[in-house]
Parts: C-alpha cells; structure tokens; sequence
C-alpha cells in the first residue's frame, strides 16, 4: 500500500461527535466560512444519506463533509456527486491494493461506491447560495471498520475486504487528497467530459440489469451508461433509450441478495 497522501491548501476540523457533518458544514456556510474546509467525525449519530436516509457512523468509520465555494453553472452543480464518487474509489482502491476485492470495486449511479453486491461507501451533495456566493458541502461516508445493517440493502466494510485494521483518519486523509485532485482536473464543470470517462470506466458494467426508482415507481433495465450531462441512461427490451436525471439505483444482484 502507498504512502498516505496529504491535500494541500486545505483546513481540517476534527470532531468526537456530531450529528451530522454534512449539517454542521452547512452551518459554518451560512456563518461565512468559504473553505476549503474538511470536517471529519469520530461518530456521527444523525448523517444522512440521499432521499433522507440515515446513515449511522460508528467509531472506526469514516464521515467526512468538505465545504468549499462553487464557481460552476447550476446546472452543473449534480455533477459533483459523480466527480466525488470517483475520488473516493480512487482513495479505497489504494486500500485495496493487491486483494482480490479490488476487481469489484465498482462506482454505481450516481452515488454510491459498491464492492461486488454490497455498499462500501456513498456520497450526498448538497449545495446553497450565501451572500451571493454558491456554497457546496460534498459529504462522504466510508465503513472503515464495521458495516452498519441497512434494510433490504447488504454492506460490508474495507476490512472486510482487507483482513487488517485501516485507520479512518488515513482514510480521510487520501480521500482529500484524490478529490482536490480531481475537483482541479473537473474545473468548475470544464473538464467533466475527461472526469466522466474515467468514472464509466470503473462503474457498474454496461448491461447490468439494474432498477432505478423515481417519482414515479420503479423502472427495470439495463444500464447503458451515462449522457454528456453525467444522467443514467437505461435499455429496456424493445424500446429507445430513457434518460434520467434523479433516481435511486438498485442492481438486480442486490435484490436477490437482500
């Protein structure tokens, strides 16, 4: 395993305990902190993942929120989630460097971070205007040390995968570094064409029987991968192409598993 890198030009602030790092980021926003700015939690009682889900981090677990400004059409601002996603497998495939577990270290839309059929890690962006200002805070939640239950979905965890004890700080530490690496090569949406090429290349396969559900219901498919704008893109049998923008992904894998 490399040696842990470190992100320059960044601030950190450690905290035991919080309910919500995404929350308390928001907060120091809305108090006229610009960032960048990480904020790391040894335990988080009340996080939240996409469509209001809780997600709980023990000690031993990784909650990580970055706070920084946005100089990006609004438009563009969804495509955080994918360029984050990209960094985070980035910072657990070093972790993983030389276990088989490697090989199904996969990226599924648009947020979550998949090691064969159960959850390793997710992302949830959320992003506002102060004084004038588009503020973003990207937090990430990474099972470091224990995979907490979450109904009808299977997780696991990096030792899980690496049968040795991983230090969540370090883990914070590289996933910081890769992201202001790959926020730099993004450039504010600029660079998202080059961002979205690598993300397909370590994302769920194409063809992948998948479900995504929406406002709407559940549709069933095949994932055929992502348009210029970073939306899923599904195959159903007999019929064109359909483009969605917001959704909830499930694999087909994970349902008969769950």
């Amino acid at each position: 395993m490399s040696s842990v890198p470190r992100a320059a030009g960044v601030a950190w602030l450690a905290l035991d305990e919080v309910p919500s790092t995404n929350a308390e980021a928001m907060r120091r926003a809305v108090a006229g902190e610009t960032g960048p700015l990480y904020i790391r939690a040894e335990r988080q009682t009340a996080g939240r993942g996409r469509s209001g889900r809780s997600w709980m981090t023990p000690a031993g677990n990784l909650a990580l929120s970055r706070l920084g400004l946005l100089n990006c059409a609004p438009e563009a601002v969804p495509q955080l989630s994918l360029v984050t996603g990209l960094a985070v497998h980035r910072a657990c495939r070093d972790l993983l460097d030389g276990a088989a577990a490697a090989d199904v270290l996969r990226l599924k839309w648009p947020n979550d971070l998949m090691l064969g059929d159960a959850k390793l890690a997710g992302v949830l962006v959320e992003a506002t205007m102060v004084r004038g200002q588009r503020v973003a805070v990207i937090g990430i939640g990474i099972n470091v040390a224990t995979a907490p239950e979450v109904v009808g979905r299977r997780t696991t965890a990096l030792v899980d995968a690496t049968r040795r004890t991983i230090d969540a700080g370090d883990v914070a530490e590289r996933v910081a570094a890769h992201l202001e690496a790959v926020l730099a090569q993004w450039d504010n949406g600029n660079g998202f064409a080059a961002i979205l090429e690598d993300w397909l290349r370590v994302a769920t396969p194409f063809g992948t029987a998948i479900c995504i559900k929406t406002g709407q219901g559940e549709i069933g498919g095949a994932f055929a991968g992502l348009d210029s704008d970073g939306a899923l893109l599904l195959q159903r049998e007999g019929r064109e192409l359909q483009r969605f923008a917001y959704g909830d992904v499930t694999l087909a894998s994970e349902e008969e598993m769950s």
